[in-house]
This record gives structure tokens, sequence and C-alpha cells, in this order.
């Protein structure tokens, strides 16, 4: 669905909604001491947990069942299932290990990936703003690579799967929280056994430890849900082209917060990729003018 105009209260929310995704990195980081796996459980089950009522809540029920009884469309969710639990896995991973700024690189690479596989996959057309783009994208993560002496893994797997699971959203055209629910629960039985296996080893940490944290493992599935919503209520009510912009929310907060928080080195080499980066996206924007572009993916961090 789109709009004409920018109404304020669909600014504020998707704007909160990119907000709580760049800040959730100091969530995760409060569970440094949890296994990265363990923390995806949770976030799995307690989403599974907290979007159950308000699916019911919403009469939604009859629309999450539909999804299963129609053969493609829940072979779609399974692929875009493992995808997003893959890419939360990744994620929560890199900031625990103290590696937020590649994982802030990655969300700005996504947009671009998106393009690709749009070109890719559905035939779209590359503008020259657009060429010019991917070209000084390519420059930016050349100039990562040569640093690290390979490619900035963490980054391209991210923004990749991301992209990949942005473009099957959007053929399978599922409501937000339907699919993010739907997609919840196909992952929730691996999610049970990987906390059996943790539990087998002595390696469980929930209900072995401060309170805190056990309170902070349970309110994974509120972090997950509030931003969606926040961000399927702005959707709606936000042009497509102010999306693309307050996308970058995010990534930039991210950044910010590892550089001045948790003191990330940011030297001269990721301060050339990143503008080289920057720069593809600037001239992605301006395109943004001239022609709508395709919402973001629906799901974020």
């Amino acid at each position: 669905m789109t709009t004409a105009k920018d109404q304020p209260q669909g600014v504020l929310a998707a704007a909160l909604s990119y907000a709580i995704w760049g800040v959730v990195v100091v969530y995760w980081k409060l569970l440094g001491d949890v296994s990265p796996w363990e923390i995806l459980s949770h976030r799995v089950l307690w989403s599974v947990v907290v979007l159950a009522p308000i699916i019911v809540a919403l009469g939604r029920m009859r629309h999450v069942l539909a999804v299963f009884a129609t053969p493609r469309r829940a072979a779609a969710l399974l692929v875009s299932s493992l995808l997003i639990a893959g890419n939360w896995g990744i994620f929560i991973w890199a900031v625990t290990e103290g590696r937020i700024i590649e994982t802030s690189l990655g969300y700005y690479i996504n947009p671009l990936l998106a393009i690709l596989l749009g070109v890719i996959m559905l035939g779209e057309k590359l503008s020259p703003f657009r060429i010019a783009a991917f070209a000084l994208a390519g420059a930016g993560v050349a100039v990562q690579a040569v640093a690290l002496g390979g490619l900035p893994w963490i980054s391209l797997t991210l923004a990749g799967s991301f992209a990949i699971y942005g473009y099957v959203r959007k053929v399978v055209q599922v409501e937000a929280l339907d699919g993010l629910f739907v997609e919840t629960l196909i992952v929730a039985p691996f999610a049970v056994l990987g906390m059996w296996l943790l539990m087998q080893q002595g390696d469980l940490a929930f209900a072995h430890g401060p309170a805190l944290r056990d309170a902070l493992l349970v309110g994974a599935g509120a972090v997950t849900a509030l931003p969606l919503w926040l961000f399927a209520y702005g959707a709606r009510r936000v042009r497509l082209s102010t999306m693309g912009f307050l996308q970058y929310i995010a990534p930039t907060l991210s950044l910010i917060i590892a550089v001045t928080i948790y003191h990330e080195p940011f030297g001269t080499v990721r301060l050339v990729s990143f503008s080289l980066i920057w720069a593809a996206l600037a001239l992605v924007s301006l395109e943004m003018f001239r022609r709508p572009v395709p919402r973001p993916p629906e799901e974020c961090r």
C-alpha cells in the first residue's frame, strides 16, 4: 500500500522502528555471557509467545492457517524462516563478539543488494545512478577485502541473507505479523531442540543465573515484535521514498554505538570503505526523488 503524503504519526512510528533496530545491539550485548544460539532460541520461542495472542486478538489466525493450507506459500515461508533465523543468529553472534561495525556495514549494503536482486530475479532495469552506485559499493567492499585479507563475510552474509529474505517475502505477499508468526512457528522446534541440547550439556543459561538475565532473554520476544508492529503501522502511512531514507537510521545508530560506547576500531581503511558505501547510497537516495522504490523488507534485526 502506498500513500501520496507522509503522515506525521507514520513517520514517527517508522523512525522509532528503525531506531529500535539500531540500538538493539545494546540489548544483545547485555547478554554477552549467554551463547548466541541460546539467545536465538529464546528470541524465536518468546516471539511465538508474544505474537500468538496478538494474532488471535486481531483476528488474524484464519490468515495464518490459510498460509499452511497453501503449499506454495508455506514452502516460501519455510525458506524465509531459515533465512531470517540464520540472519538473526549471525547478527547476534557478531554483536556479542564485538563486531558491530561489520553488522552496520552489512545493513548499509543491504539496500544495494536488494536492488541487484530485483535486476536478476524481476528483470528490473539499472539506471546510470544505480550503475554508479554499484561501482562505488564494489570499491568499498574491495577496500575492506584488501585490508582484511579476505571478503567481509559477516557484512556480506547479513546483507545477502536479508536481501534474499526480502525478495521471498515480496513474492509470497503475506502480512508482516502473520508472516513473522508463521516463520517463528516453523523454526520453533529447532529452537526447542537447541535448548534441550544445551541443557543436556549443562550449558543452558536460562534459569541458572541472575534474574535480570532471564528477564532479558524472555524480553527477546517483545524486542522482536515491537519494532515490527511500529514498522507495519508506519509503512502504511509513509511514502516509499521516505521509508528509503529512514532505513539508514538503524545501521547509523549501530555504527555510532559501536564506536562511542564499545570502542570498536574505526580507522582510515574503514572510513574509506564506509565513505564509498555512503556515496553509493546517496546516489540511490537521489534517485528516489525521481521514482518510487521497493519498500524495505518487513522484518529486521
